[in-house]
C-alpha cells in the first residue's frame, strides 16, 4: 500500500519596503525564517516582491513619474547579486525552499527591469530556477521589459512535489500554463499584484481576477496552486511618491487544492498562510483529468517551446566577447 506524505506550504502576504532593495531583502529573510519555524517545506512571495510592485504605472507621465520610474530602475536587483545571496543563506540555514518576485534589472544595458520569479532550493542555498514574465499587462509594459526567452518555463523536481512559477496575467495566456502542467506541476505559485476587486465598474474592465485564474489552474493542472497577492497602502509608499500610488492591493491570497477548491484564505493584511498537502489529493485528480496525458489528443494538438536562452548582443561587441 503506498502511502502519501503530507507537506506544508507558507504563502507570505506582506508588504516589502518599496524602493529599497536592502531593506526588502531584511524583511523577506525575517519572514522565510518565520515560514520555516511554522513547518512550511515551501514559502511563496508575491509578483515583484523585492522591491516591490510599480505603484505609479496609473499616474500621468509627468515629471514624476519619470523620477519615480528612474528609482524603480535604479532600486532593482541584479540576479545573482547580494540580495539573491541572502536570500540564498537564510533559506539555507531555515532549511526551506523560496519562490519571490523580484524586480530584475538587466545586466547588460542597466536600463530594463524584469518581472521575475525566482525559486530557492533550501538545501543546497542557491538559485534553480528563474523565469521573467513573458508579457507585462497593459501599463506594467511603460517599466518592465519582456522575458526574452522560454528558458524559465521549467518545472523543478523537489523532495516533496514538483513546482512551478508563473506571474499573474500569464495565466491568460494558456499555454504558458499548459507548458507547466505537461511537466507534471504538482505545486504551482501564482504571484500577483494582490488588487482583486469584487466587481468590475460600470461599464469597466474587470482585472486582475487572480482567483479566478488561479482556481482555474488548479482544476486544469490537477496541482496546488499558492495564489500569492501582495499587500500596499499610501503609507507603504515613499512619501515622495504618494501623489502617483494607484489603488491600494490589498492581498487576497489563497492555497487552492488539485480539484480548484480554496483550502486556506483569503488573507487579510500581514501574515502567513498555510495549507497541509499531500500528492495523494493531486494524484487523483490526475486521474480524473491529466490534460498533457490521457486528457490529450497529440494527433490534433501540438506545442512548441523555445527553452534556449536568449541574450540581447550575441558573440561579442566589435570582436570582443561578451562576459
Amino acid at each position: 500500500m503506498v502511502e502519501f506524505q503530507t507537506f506544508r506550504v507558507a504563502v507570505v502576504q506582506a508588504a516589502p519596503v518599496y524602493l529599497d532593495a536592502a531593506a526588502s531583502t531584511e524583511k523577506a529573510c525575517r519572514l522565510i525564517r518565520e515560514a520555516a519555524e511554522r513547518g512550511a517545506s515551501l514559502a511563496a512571495f508575491g509578483e515583484a516582491w523585492l522591491p516591490g510592485f510599480p505603484f505609479f504605472l496609473s499616474a500621468p507621465m509627468q515629471e514624476l513619474f519619470w523620477r519615480a520610474s528612474a528609482e524603480y530602475i535604479a532600486s532593482a536587483i541584479e540576479v545573482p547579486g547580494p540580495e539573491t545571496e541572502a536570500l540564498c543563506q537564510v533559506a539555507k540555514e531555515a532549511g526551506i525552499d523560496v519562490a519571490i518576485g523580484v524586480v530584475e534589472r538587466d545586466q547588460q544595458t542597466l536600463g530594463t527591469a524584469y518581472c521575475t520569479m525566482l525559486l530557492i532550493d533550501g538545501r543546497e542555498g542557491t538559485i534553480i530556477g528563474r523565469h521573467r514574465k513573458l508579457k507585462p499587462t497593459h501599463r506594467e509594459r511603460t517599466i518592465w521589459g519582456e522575458g526574452r526567452d522560454g528558458s524559465g518555463l521549467r518545472v523543478h523536481p523537489r523532495p516533496y512535489a514538483r513546482v512551478s512559477m508563473l506571474s499573474c496575467y500569464e495565466h491568460m495566456m494558456l499555454l504558458p500554463g499548459f507548458t507547466l502542467m505537461a511537466q507534471g506541476t504538482q505545486v504551482h505559485v501564482a504571484g500577483g499584484p494582490g488588487w482583486e476587486p469584487a466587481a468590475a465598474p460600470k461599464g469597466g474592465y474587470l482585472w486582475p481576477r487572480q482567483t479566478l485564474l488561479s482556481r482555474a489552474f488548479a482544476a486544469q493542472g490537477a496541482c496546488y496552486v499558492l495564489c500569492v497577492g501582495g499587500l500596499r497602502t499610501q503609507k507603504d509608499v515613499p512619501e515622495r511618491y504618494r501623489a502617483l500610488c494607484g489603488p491600494d492591493l490589498t492581498g487576497n491570497s489563497l492555497i487552492i487544492d488539485p480539484r480548484g477548491e480554496v483550502v486556506a484564505g483569503p488573507a487579510q493584511g500581514e501574515t502567513i498562510l498555510l495549507a497541509e498537502c499531500c500528492l495523494e489529493t493531486a494524484l487523483a485528480a490526475k486521474a480524473v483529468c491529466d490534460v498533457a496525458g490521457h486528457y490529450a489528443r497529440p494527433d490534433v494538438f501540438r506545442l512548441t517551446v523555445d527553452g534556449q536562452p536568449i541574450e540581447a548582443l550575441l558573440g561579442g561587441l566589435h570582436g570582443t566577447p561578451l562576459p
